[in-house]
């Protein structure tokens, strides 16, 4: 049984804006103080941004080949069973849906802290907080692509916005006066130091997973009209844009922040925002996060059933899942979606969820980049619209960056490493399962 076919409405504003939101969480809110504290010197910290930036628009001009040349929904899912079979594919999409859902329970919790700052009466019902805003946005993709795609458009400029009236606050006021401090406040001292490279993974790790979701408009590939032009476009013109934004904030956080201040802050952006506004700076981010917390949860949402809805396509798990409604949506993908969110909000395992998906994120990157070394050798005939600049150079660059970067995350983290390795054996019989109905179908 083939799957209906997702309707063609969306343009290349909405991939750009999927692929933001997908893009921007509180990290940049919050990460820039373990970035300074790692590093300690003020050209280190931008530099570390900027190579942030640099790894993201070579992963984006890499995808974007795979994009064009396979538009089809589903994201990393497709491009392994391209290259490598079915039980890859069925591997990468099993993590990549895996990471979405916790990515999505991690937000919803996250908002819902937000809101009890804005609202102190609410103290105590986080866990029902974050189940109404997932419920609540789910509706909202229930009721079609349109609407879901408008909502997305609207958030991801107002969160937009919010960030870039920080960051351009931070460089009107009079930086803030150097205060002392001990040695042990920063991390790396001077080039050619001990300490120096350790440093710089810690950075770069907080860095690079605060870039994460540059690809966000590939999962909806099947919905994007002129695809093999605007997804390439899409991913690059967000990492551009993405890192134009880091870097702005970072450099007004320095301007508006000592060093040692930034260095030493569990939230940079409230600090900043205190300093600029004592009456209203709080406020202020707080609403800024409300909003980048929904951007997320809402790209998310939009993209994880297409995983589920590519699978249910090629006769993996039961075709339900890829079944759409008159309105665009595929529904009972995005049902079973929302359910293992919520069950992950209940279970209390969100942040184990979190480090267990900054793995499978990295595993996404090393399976893309692999496929298109892959496919360029197999299938160097296939219509490609749109080719990798620099490639092999490139991709080779990113593909070399992230097996590095995986490895130090599973040395660094031995527990969440068994943790992603059990979640993906799951896949094997799941996988086998699929294969034999699949057998039973075509014989019948």
């Amino acid at each position: 049984m083939s799957a209906p076919p997702l309707t063609r409405v969306l343009g290349l504003g909405f991939s750009i804006a999927l692929a933001f939101g997908n893009t921007i969480g509180v990290g940049i809110l919050r990460l820039p103080g373990e970035v300074a504290a790692a590093l300690g010197d003020v050209k280190l910290i931008v530099l570390a941004w900027v190579a942030g930036g640099v790894y993201a628009l070579l992963g984006a001009i890499s995808i974007g080949e795979l994009a064009a040349m396979l538009p089809a929904a589903g994201g990393f899912y497709v491009y392994s069973r391209r290259a490598f079979g079915a039980g890859c594919g069925f591997l990468v999409g099993w993590s990549d849906w895996l990471a979405n859902n916790a990515a999505v329970a991690y937000a919803a919790l996250a908002a819902a802290e937000f809101l009890v700052q804005l609202f102190p009466g609410l103290v105590g019902h986080n866990q029902a907080m974050a189940l109404l805003i997932v419920a609540a946005f789910t509706a909202v993709h229930w009721l079609g692509i349109r609407i879901g795609s408008s909502v997305q458009n609207a958030i991801s400029v107002f969160a937009g916005l919010l960030l870039i009236a920080l960051a351009a606050a931070c460089f009107l006021v009079t930086p803030q006066a150097a205060v002392a401090t001990t040695s042990a406040a920063i991390g790396a001292s001077s080039i050619g130091s001990v300490g120096l490279l350790a440093a710089v993974v810690i950075a770069l790790r907080s860095v690079i997973v605060t870039y994460d979701g540059w690809y966000g408009s590939i999962y909806l590939a099947g919905e994007t009209v002129d695809a093999p032009r605007n997804l390439p476009r899409a991913m690059i013109g967000c990492a551009l844009l993405v890192t134009t934004l880091y870097v702005l904030i970072n450099l007004g956080l320095l301007h508006a922040l000592s060093l040692p201040a930034l260095a030493t802050s569990k939230l940079p952006a409230a600090d900043a925002a205190h300093y600029i506004f004592p009456h209203g700076g709080g406020t202020f981010v707080t609403i800024a996060s409300i909003f980048i917390m929904f951007s997320l949860i809402n790209a998310v949402l939009l993209g994880a059933p297409r995983i589920l809805y590519a699978i249910g396509r090629d006769g993996l798990i039961p075709d339900r899942a890829a079944r759409v409604s008159a309105s665009g949506t595929p529904r009972a993908a995005l049902g079973i979606t929302a359910s293992v969110v919520a069950l992950l909000i209940l279970s209390g395992t969100v942040e184990q969820m979190v480090a267990i998906a900054a793995l499978f994120y990295v595993l996404n990157y090393i399976s893309g980049y692999a496929a298109l070394f892959t496919l360029r050798v197999r299938e160097p005939e296939l219509l490609r619209p749109y080719r990798a600049w620099g490639f092999p150079w490139t991709t080779g660059l990113v593909l070399i960056g992230s097996i590095v970067f995986l490895v130090l995350a599973a040395m660094d983290d031995h527990r969440s490493a068994l943790f992603a390795a059990a979640l993906l054996l799951v896949a094997v019989p799941a996988y086998a399962l699929g294969r034999h109905r699949q057998k039973q179908q075509s014989t019948t």
